[in-house]
């Protein structure tokens, strides 16, 4: 059993959850055990009860009471990379810097693992350390089928940053996507809550869910192929999962190969266009720690390039209609 210690929050740890700080420091502590030990008190941050979602800032002092010596876990193999996925998820870094990685995610890559999930992005991160001694972190999600810009934190307090800014809606995120059939109005914001519901194959959302959690999206239509297709920006306000593909099928215009949300009405028959998911995360914007803009664009994935081109769309001349103005 150890003794009661007081532990002060190191500056890298900014911004983590209190949860989170334990696992990284007492990786041997169970979940269970560790609700317990907050339920009862005896973990206290600045000598106040606290919860396991509670966001700790430098300096913090915690309160870590006698834990049972845990039974370490035995550690799980690091899977062997393969040195042409290192090569070409290296070839899709869009930027980099001594904080920040922007990688273009090609549309078919789960970002991280699951029960059915063999290959994803979170077991190649150290393809991407770039002689850095840190290995880059998560800080954001792509759906598995969607395509474009995903920022990496380069060391933990650089992650610990770009997370704060995702959670207070300091980023600037554009989204393109192709729909079947044309939204009335042509732009709009969309304000339906979403909640997961019963699917078959995978996590779902419901819009419109009166219990759900708000969600909201602009959207605009940059071009449209008669009444059949149009191309959309959008611009989630807030970030739940499946947001987009969601409120777009609400809005009667689901996303084109998005067969989940829009079902057989997410695709084109006689055409030949590419049955896979058209929606690309196209371009994120933020502000550096110096106060200067960094913007990075994504290019479009194969399978959107050749629908743009055969419905005549121009990516090249697109502008952003959610930019502040000058």
């Amino acid at each position: 059993m150890s003794p009661v210690e007081t532990r002060e929050v190191a500056f890298d740890e900014a911004d983590l959850r209190l949860d989170r700080w334990f696992k990284r420091h007492f990786p041997g502590l169970a979940h269970g055990q560790l609700q317990k030990l907050l339920r009862t008190g005896q973990i206290r941050v600045e000598g106040r009860r606290a919860k396991a979602n509670q966001r700790l800032a430098p300096g913090q002092q915690i309160r870590v009471p006698p834990l049972a010596a845990p039974v370490e876990p035995t550690p799980k193999p690091t899977p062997r990379l393969d040195p042409e996925d290192a090569a070409a998820l290296r070839a899709a870094v869009l930027y980099r810097d001594d904080a920040v990685i922007a990688l273009n995610k090609p549309p078919g890559l789960a970002v991280q693992g699951g029960s059915r999930v063999a290959v994803h992005l979170d077991a190649m991160l150290d393809a991407l350390r770039f002689g850095a001694p840190d290995r880059p972190r998560l800080v954001h999600r792509l759906d598995k089928d969607t395509s474009g810009v995903l920022l990496l934190g380069r060391t933990p307090a650089a992650a610990a940053r770009l997370a704060t800014a995702f959670r207070r809606k300091a980023t600037r995120k554009l989204y393109w996507a192709l729909v079947v059939g044309v939204p009335k109005p042509r732009s709009g914001t969309v304000d339906l809550a979403l909640a997961k519901g019963p699917a078959h194959g995978g996590e779902r959302m419901m819009a419109g869910v009166k219990d759900g959690k708000r969600a909201v999206t602009r959207y605009h239509v940059l071009e449209a192929a008669g009444r059949e297709v149009a191309w959309l920006a959008l611009s989630p306000i807030t970030g739940r999962t499946h947001q987009l593909r969601a409120h777009c099928a609400a809005l009667g215009t689901p996303i084109l190969g998005d067969g989940k949300y829009g079902g057989k009405g997410a695709f084109l028959q006689g055409h030949g266009v590419s049955r896979k998911m058209h929606l690309h995360a196209r371009e994120i914007a933020l502000a550096r720690p110096d106060g200067s803009l960094l913007t990075v664009a994504a290019p479009l994935p194969e399978h959107m390039a050749r629908s743009f081109q055969f419905f005549g769309f121009d990516p090249a001349a697109a502008e952003d209609p959610f930019a502040p103005a000058d």
